[in-house]
Order: C-alpha cells, then structure tokens, then sequence
C-alpha cells in the first residue's frame, strides 16, 4: 500500500506492508504485524505496529542496545536483497528496545552484525510499536528484492510468519522456516519511496565486502 509524504513540498512515499501468513503460507490467526517504510533523515524510516504477546520473556540485554541471537526472541525483522550480488541488509527489532542489524555478502554470510541503529519501542494494550532508522550506510548497492517477517511463541508453539512465504506447492516433507530462501524475496527498491531520481549515497561498510 503507498502512501503520500509531503517533505518541502517534495511528495515522497511511504510503504505499509502487512504479514498474514505464517512461513509455509497458512494464513496468521490474529491481526497481522504491520511494516511501514518511509524517507528519514539520512536513512530508510522502519515502523512496526504489532501485537504483543510477550512470549518469549525480554532479552537480558539493555533497550536501545544490539542483541545477539535476538531472533531466538519476540521479533520483527525486514531483509533488503541486491538479487545479483546476493548482498543483503538484515534488520531486527523486538517489543522490548533491543535490535540487531547484520550485514551479508552472501547466502548466510554475515560480515558485520550488532551495528548501532536508532531504535525505540513502546508497549500498551496488548499491542506493540516501534521506530528504527536505517542509515544510508547500512544498504548494499542495487537493492531490488524485500522480504519481512515476524517471530513469537516458544517451544512447539513457536510461530514463524513471512510477509512473501514460501508457496504452499515449493513445501518439502520434514522442511522447517529459514528467513534466508532469497528466491522468495519479491520486487522492491529504494527509488520506489525516495523518489526515481534518488541516488543511494555510497557505503564505506559496503566497500569493505569487495576487498
């Protein structure tokens, strides 16, 4: 769904986006998790509006700061894919303030993780928003494919959700989630809410994968 920003009178876009089905295409049994992205200052806006369930408890660690392994937790997380290169931007937020921000060059390979990222979250009624900007720096070059998802639950009642699941007739026997099938990832770009015209500012963090 697109939005309209105005921005100095620059009409920009915001994208909502909505997560109805669970990893293996069943659809989710309460109100979806919603995703916007929208122009920041200096970076992509990420705003999650979900239900809180509070399953698992809170990370250990402090809110505000990265947590490893924070997808073993209540998370929202959003993948930004150049198809080509198989460069890719992981970003995860949890109800509770903390992040993690991986950096890929390749399938599962993550050379930078635990990057700093402006976050916060606020918990009320049942019910879940948070706020991240993602810097410039932090997208490789080319981004052409997204995918979200959404994690809650414990033990057997762990539930994996995926924005772009995999389809129902691709499903193997014994087959569990993996966030990482790139080949589901669908179109997306960043000129699509920056504007055609908008050029991606170069990386420094990015330039170290090619060396």
């Amino acid at each position: 769904m697109l939005n309209s920003v105005c921005s100095g009178c620059i009409l920009l876009t915001a994208m909502d986006f909505y997560i109805r089905h669970t990893w293996n295409s069943l659809p989710v049994d309460h109100k979806p998790v919603k995703i916007r992205f929208s122009p920041g200052e200096e970076g992509l806006l990420m705003q999650v509006t979900a239900p809180f369930f509070n399953d698992p408890p809170a990370p250990a660690g402090p809110p505000g700061e990265a947590f490893p392994g924070l997808w073993d937790y209540e998370v929202v997380e959003s993948f930004f894919l150049n198809s080509n290169t198989e460069q890719y931007l992981e970003v995860e937020v949890c109800p509770y303030g903390q992040h993690l921000v991986l950096l890929l060059n390749g399938k599962h390979n993550a050379f930078m993780q635990q990057l700093p990222l402006s976050f916060n979250a606020d918990i009320k009624n049942k019910k879940w928003k948070g706020e991240a900007l993602l810097p410039w720096r932090y997208f490789p070059q080319g981004i052409n494919k997204m995918n979200s998802y959404a994690i809650h639950g414990s033990g057997a009642g762990r539930t994996y959700e995926s924005l772009y699941p995999v389809p129902k007739e691709d499903l193997e026997e014994g087959q569990g989630p993996d966030f990482h099938r790139l080949e589901y990832f669908q179109d997306f770009t960043l000129q699509s809410i920056m504007g055609k015209d908008w050029v991606q500012p170069e990386s420094d963090l990015w330039n170290l994968a090619s060396k």
